[in-house]
């Protein structure tokens, strides 16, 4: 019986080999990329941000790196990237723990502009909270200039680890959600179990820094309504609801242990959001480290995959009104594992989204685990990511998807945390390059005008006949303490021309444009001018003035009529 199990056992892989059709190769030598996140205690941080500098229309990177240096790699057009950190402005997050990055244009002059997160200052073994995060305005030339003071939050004294930017007031400057983990902590960060998180009781709350007029932030988290508290990994702004603003959904910690997920519903124009975890299904007990928001069965809804110790979840929208329900298991995503960034794409473009997940050990553990690949097959979900050649054993935190080499197929970059411990194999940030055997492609730029400027917070919409592909573009959140390209990218397979490509802008505007050729990069620039959507407040305002005005109108009635 051994011979004919081996036999089945060969051919079962050989069907998988063939069936297979995403290949990548890692290029992090090739590239020029030499990174690695060193910890400052336990087992936090590293993210990266995708962004073009300098507006040449090659997508850069920054690369958190913790105790170690921070980068920052421009694309050399060429396949390969410079770090030009030194000199470039941001040398000053050499004094601190980095941890998480995220990008926007904040003051809107048309550069995108970076939000870096800390823990502590190097060296400084001071109690929780530790340091302030920072902000760098891009100069325009390949440098950044230090506004952290300018922008008033130099104050805001925290742990903070991811930064996710959004428009929730839909006035085109870019905002901010900050998640905070500890309130107060005195022990060291490797002693982090279910006992001493217990026993510490002390959850932090976020920030929701609200953008004014480009100048500076306001946290407003308690004037919109928000009172939670938990172990936070950060959140993501995402449209759950489809009533065109953005909602937040919050990733927690230690879920089960302290406060859970939470999912937060924007009632602009009314400036609060509210709680709605409970009825949607969404109030997840779990250790989330990051939201995946992706809509993979193209129906118009988007679904959340949610990272997490031993079991992730994958919460598939319903419909209209109906809570999320976990389909991990029916769809073939039910894998034990330790899972930090994850990453919708179409790795093959054959019109599906297919997912990433980076894995890896807490530190100080060490043990190897392989990252994952679930390509999207009829709507199920088969885990290959050995045999496309990502199935890195690296200690995973924040990954992105990009396409840097601009060959219409995007990429991906996984960011890994050095060992405290001995580990069998190297562990450093991987770059691969997408290889796969794929169909056409279209990417869409957006650039706004009275929007957010690359569009973070807005929808496109693709039409091919009979079926339809939605993405948002998110400001971070939508992988651990990293931001993906804020460039939409969508499988074609054999489509040569899309029927048509439909805009929606926060804020309201909607563009759309019919006919459109494959295998190009589309920008699509905002027209049109934003109808704000009127308070409810606001009208009644307006009503009882007219019916004010009406009833002296009538009281004066007869003093007319004697003249």
């Amino acid at each position: 019986m051994l011979i004919p199990c081996c036999l089945m056992f060969f051919v079962f892989n050989l069907k998988t080999e063939i069936r297979a059709q995403i290949r990548f190769s890692d290029v992090t030598e090739a590239a020029g990329i030499s990174h690695q996140f060193r910890v400052y205690e336990g087992m936090f941080g590293g993210g990266a941000c995708v962004f073009d500098i300098n507006n040449d229309g090659y997508e850069d990177l920054y690369l958190t790196s913790g105790m170690n240096n921070d980068q920052l790699l421009l694309n050399q057009k060429d396949g390969t990237f410079k770090n030009i950190f030194e000199g470039s402005g941001l040398e000053s997050t050499n004094e601190y723990a980095t941890q998480g990055v995220s990008g926007a244009d904040v003051n809107r002059d048309g550069w995108v502009d970076l939000f870096i997160t800390t823990i502590n200052k190097k060296g400084n073994k001071t109690g929780i909270p530790r340091a302030e995060n920072l902000l760098f305005i891009n100069n325009g030339n390949n440098t950044f200039r230090n506004a952290t003071k300018e922008y008033g939050i130099n104050d805001l004294y925290s742990f903070s680890t991811g930064g996710s930017f959004g428009d929730f007031n839909a006035d085109g400057y870019p905002d901010l959600y900050v998640g905070n983990y500890f309130l107060e902590y005195d022990g060291p960060l490797t002693e982090i179990n279910d006992a001493t998180i217990v026993n510490a009781s002390k959850t932090a709350e976020g920030y929701l820094l609200l953008n004014k007029d480009g100048k500076r932030f306001k946290n407003v988290y308690k004037e919109y309504g928000l009172d939670h508290r938990g172990f936070g990994f950060g959140g993501v702004f995402t449209d759950y609801d489809n009533d065109g603003d953005q909602d937040l959904f919050i990733n927690n910690d230690f879920g089960y242990k302290a406060k859970p997920n939470y999912l937060l519903r924007n009632n602009y124009p009314k400036e609060s959001f509210t709680y709605v975890e409970k009825e949607t299904g969404m109030d997840l007990r779990i250790n989330a480290m990051t939201t995946a928001v992706g809509d993979y069965d193209n129906n118009g809804y988007l679904d959340y995959f949610v990272t997490n110790i031993k079991f992730n979840r994958f919460m598939v929208n319903q419909g209209a009104g109906k809570p999320y329900k976990d389909m991990s298991k029916e769809l073939g995503m039910s894998m034990f594992t330790i899972s930090w960034g994850a990453n919708w794409a179409d790795f093959d473009q054959d019109g599906d989204l297919d997912l990433f997940v980076s894995n890896g050990d807490l530190n100080p553990n060490c043990v190897p685990m392989g990252d994952f690949l679930f390509e999207n097959i009829n709507g199920h979900f088969q885990e290959n990511a050995r045999a496309a050649g990502i199935n890195d054993y690296g200690m995973g935190r924040g990954s992105v998807v990009f396409d840097f080499d601009n060959d219409g197929d995007m990429d991906v970059l996984v960011v890994n945390q050095k060992p405290i411990k001995d580990y069998p194999m190297p562990s450093i940030t991987k770059l691969y390059r997408n290889d796969s055997t794929h169909g056409n492609w279209l990417k869409v730029a957006l650039v706004g005008t009275q929007a957010e400027k690359h569009g973070i917070g807005s929808r496109v919409k693709i039409v091919l006949g009979k079926s339809q592909m939605i993405r948002e573009i998110d400001g971070g959140g939508s992988s651990h303490l990293s931001q993906n390209s804020t460039i939409a990218h969508f499988g074609l397979g054999n489509a040569t021309v899309i029927d048509s490509v439909i805009v929606t802008w926060t804020g309201g505007n909607r563009q759309v444009l019919l006919n459109q050729a494959a295998n190009q990069t589309l920008t699509v620039v905002e027209v049109g001018s934003i109808k704000k959507k009127q308070s409810p407040y606001y009208l009644g305002a307006i009503f009882l003035a007219l019916f004010v005005v009406f009833l002296v109108l009538k009281h004066l009635k007869p003093k007319f009529i004697t003249r």
